[in-house]
């Protein structure tokens, strides 16, 4: 396939993309948008130009929501049928290219736009789902020989999280203060964090509403997920490491997540599947799978110190997670528990066996004892004042390439109490 829009090669959003997110246009209106290369396109007005209306069950222009969830809740045979029409006509010689006036009024430069949130968050699930992650977590925190504890490879481990905090990529993060207990002291103290970090993490988004006490299987899980986002969920480790017994996470957690601006379909991955790696013991039934469930997603990290040069710090894949996004859907409503249209769940801190595809400061440096050597001498532990965390994701394959963008957050002070 080839467009009449001319972007680079190594462009995340090719034609194979199409990718969906919002946008204030000229500063003046908000409507939902796609994006090819560097140009972003009103949806809104492309729908009152006529360019949607023989599409079955598209009549009401969605398009003109400020977020995509109206959209995305009009399930799989609509939104698919609606993204391949966009991508033809995005095609050399296409009606679209011919058009002057669709190209004068939906074609916007980066620079003519700002993105938005893309989504209404009703609900925010984060997962534990990489074995390398949760095998060196264990192996700093407990006892190296079993790292992982009895229930990990039975079940896919999580938590729920707090969805009024998860915030666009570009957002700044105030370091969160909260109750710490240094090694010295047989008290805890009230502090900013000492122990700031990101996790690298992938996120999915559901298209439907349940009703309490319905399930989702693992075989229906893929036409409840419209698609995928590049995720940081920030963590404060020593805030972490006092709380969360016997509950789990709360304040080292719930001060912010970020999120990148353009949702991914699955559809757009579907040349990147893979195998996912071997669960060994043998897993209960509802959550035994057939095929490929995982995706080869290349992934970066990148640290910025205020005032010095970008290092990257860190490349893994998406595809080292041991459970995947349907057994986390199916095992998430298998008790019953209703999900909404929007609703996020994150994957869980992504990292390989290899130390530099670690997908967290807690890892890389391995709790502070290995300090990241940076360009122009610095030096990090976790996560200081001033320093950008960048992530980005794409996958790449026989010619093909689509991607996410990035999310990037920087960390400001904590403002402490007076």
């Amino acid at each position: 396939m080839k467009s009449f829009i001319n972007y680079s090669s190594d462009s995340d959003f090719s034609i194979y993309n199409i990718p969906f997110g919002v946008c204030v246009f000229n500063k003046e209106f908000i409507a939902c948008a796609t994006r090819i290369g560097d140009i972003v396109i009103d949806l809104a007005t492309l729908f009152d130009l006529g360019y949607f209306e023989d599409i079955k069950g598209f009549e009401e222009n969605v398009f003109e929501g400020y977020t995509i969830n109206e959209f995305i809740e009009l399930g799989k045979p609509i939104t698919n049928k609606v993204r391949e029409r966009i991508q033809q006509l995005l095609l050399e010689d296409s009606l679209l290219s011919k058009d002057e006036r669709a190209l004068e009024e939906c074609f916007y430069n980066l620079d003519e736009i700002q993105m938005m949130m893309p989504l209404h968050i009703p609900n925010y699930t984060d997962f534990y789902s990489s074995i390398q992650h949760a095998t060196n977590v264990g192996m700093m925190f407990r006892d190296p020989a079993n790292a992982l504890l009895p229930n990990w490879k039975h079940l896919p481990v999580g938590y729920h999280g707090r969805a009024s905090s998860i915030v666009l990529s570009g957002i700044d993060i105030t370091r969160p203060c909260g109750q710490i207990k240094p090694a010295d002291s047989d008290k805890p103290i009230f502090s900013a964090s000492r122990q700031l970090d990101f996790e690298l993490e992938m996120a999915f988004v559901v298209n439907k509403n349940t009703d309490l006490g319905e399930r989702i299987s693992v075989s229906e899980a893929e036409d409840a997920i419209f698609g995928m986002m590049i995720f940081n969920d920030w963590s404060a480790r020593d805030i972490q490491s006092w709380e969360y017994v016997p509950l789990g996470p709360f304040l080292g957690k719930n001060f912010g997540s970020s999120i990148s601006p353009w949702i991914v379909t699955l559809e757009a991955l579907q040349p990147f599947k893979t195998q996912s790696p071997k669960q060994e013991p043998e897993v209960l039934g509802y959550l035994k799978f057939e095929g490929d469930k995982n995706y080869d997603i290349n992934l970066q990290v990148y640290l910025k110190p205020e005032n010095s040069e970008e290092n990257l710090i860190s490349e893994s894949n998406y595809k080292f997670m041991y459970w995947n996004m349907c057994q986390q859907l199916a095992h998430h409503t298998v008790n019953g528990c209703n999900i909404e249209v929007g609703d996020v769940y994150a994957s869980g801190t992504i990292s390989g066996e290899d130390e530099k595809s670690y997908g967290s400061m807690l890892e890389l440096t391995w709790r502070g004892t290995k300090p990241l050597q940076l360009k122009n001498g610095i030096e990090r532990k976790f996560i200081e004042d001033g320093d950008t965390i960048t992530m980005k994701a794409w996958s790449e394959k026989d010619g093909i390439r689509v991607g996410f963008g990035e999310v990037s957050g920087k960390i400001l002070p904590a403002v402490l109490p007076q």
